[in-house]
């Protein structure tokens, strides 16, 4: 579709290198990564120094995905009239702040108000993140621009996670919310250097609520929402799964979590560069490949070998937040901020009903493999959503063009610069270089 000039904002000078960009967004993204998937793990520590049962303690995991699914449409449709660099330095700031008070939370009350608060910019600062990344670039080029920002969160499941779960158990849990606050505030700093400054936006918040009248939207977010759910349903198991089901020692966790963000990072660094040919046809590819995945988990689950093998596949699923973070640049006409921050509010409900079905099915004495037929019924059901898009793109909004068919910028005059884009005459050499 054709992105109205009103949704974008002004011109802006080209940044100092392409590359050290995304670096300094994908830095808030590895922030996020570890303090969001690191609380799944350090769950058994604050409870313990908190007194209080896990079931319990997991209510703070549940705070952290409310405060992404309110604060990112929230944030967006608030931040519209403010310039997306400051609303990146905000956004991390906060995020700061809240890692920083649950570090130091007295008390169970404190602890969720603290997660809350932490989970409010997740949402708004991706999807700020995500049209910044892809305004720097071609429009064929998008899905990688987008790809290569999300590496901050996969690279975090193979770093940052488990080095915050080793932080916990060395010296405490609070010594890795920390650790994230401190990366929080370097990603501050980065992004105060590097991040490309533009003015302040030229939208309204009448204008960015224009994306919820969308159907086209809905359906994108609501196939993230169903369809990721299922890694989620696996992954909050997978700890507990690995010491009951495959007798590992609990020291060998982390180099699972590692492999499934060696597996995140790759599908992340890879898969886009299809999606940028084949939108569509990519995202329904992903759902099929990870509902096979997360089928074959409770037939790998008693060997560690077939396991790793099979979590890395898992992983590799997680590269279609990138895929349909670009469907939904492509379908939100004037609500650029709105849309993008809500893919992040849909995949927290993914967050949410994964584990949350996941549990059911222990609970009723299926044991804890059950969370992969699951995790797998969950892509399917995506998969279905993702038809009826399909069948529906005849009655959307005309699409740009992609890949080595798509016809140059210079001769497409009713295609506009994509977001804080400059000018391809004025554009920079580090600008213009590809993604990949």
């Amino acid at each position: 579709m054709t992105t109205s000039p009103q949704a974008t904002s002004p011109r802006a000078s080209a940044p100092p290198h392409l590359a050290i960009v995304l670096f300094s967004l994908a830095m808030g993204g590895f922030a996020i990564g570890t303090t969001e998937f690191a609380s799944m793990s350090l769950l058994p520590f604050f409870a313990a120094d908190l007194g209080i049962d896990e079931p319990t303690a997991g209510h703070a995991i549940s705070a952290y995905a409310l405060g992404v699914v309110l604060g990112a449409p929230l944030i967006a449709v608030l931040g519209a009239r403010f310039a997306r660099r400051t609303q990146l330095l905000v956004l991390m700031a906060v995020f700061a702040l809240g890692n920083a008070f649950t570090a130091l939370a007295p008390g169970y009350g404190w602890m969720i108000a603290a997660r809350f608060l932490s989970g409010l910019p997740h949402g708004a600062y991706f999807g700020i993140a995500a049209l910044v990344a892809a305004s720097l670039v071609p429009y064929d080029r998008r899905s990688q621009a987008v790809g290569r920002l999300m590496l901050g969160l996969t690279s975090a499941t193979i770093v940052g996670v488990p080095l915050a779960n080793l932080i916990g158990q060395a010296a405490g849990w609070r010594a890795s919310f920390g650790l994230v606050s401190l990366l929080a505030l370097l990603t501050v700093l980065l992004c105060a250097l590097f991040a490309p400054r533009d003015q302040a936006g030229r939208s309204d918040p009448l204008r960015e609520l224009g994306a919820l009248k969308s159907g086209h939207v809905w359906i994108t977010l609501a196939i993230g929402a169903i369809g990721f759910g299922g890694m989620f349903a696996v992954y909050t198991y997978l700890a507990t799964t690995l010491i009951e089901v495959t007798k590992v020692s609990p020291a060998v966790i982390p180099f699972f979590l590692a492999v499934f963000g060696i597996g995140a990072t790759l599908g992340n660094l890879f898969v886009p560069r299809f999606a940028d040919r084949a939108l569509m046809p990519t995202a329904g590819s992903i759902l099929l490949f990870s509902a096979g995945a997360l089928l074959v988990f409770p037939l790998a689950a008693g060997n560690s070998w077939l396991l790793a093998a099979d979590v890395f596949a898992i992983g590799a699923g997680v590269s279609l937040g990138a895929v349909l973070q670009t469907r939904l640049m492509d379908v939100a006409g004037d609500a650029q901020a709105l849309a993008a921050a809500l893919n992040h509010s849909a995949f927290n409900t993914a967050n949410a009903l994964g584990p949350f079905l996941g549990g059911v099915a222990i609970r009723e004495g299926l044991g804890w493999t059950s969370t992969g037929p699951v995790g797998a019924a969950l892509a399917l059901a995506g998969f279905l959503i993702w038809i009826v898009a399909c069948r529906d793109a005849g009655h959307a909004p005309v699409e740009f063009s992609s890949g080595k068919d798509a016809a140059p910028l210079e001769n497409a005059p009713g295609r506009p610069a994509p977001p804080l884009a400059p000018d391809d005459r004025n554009r920079s050499d580090s600008a213009r270089e590809p993604v990949a």
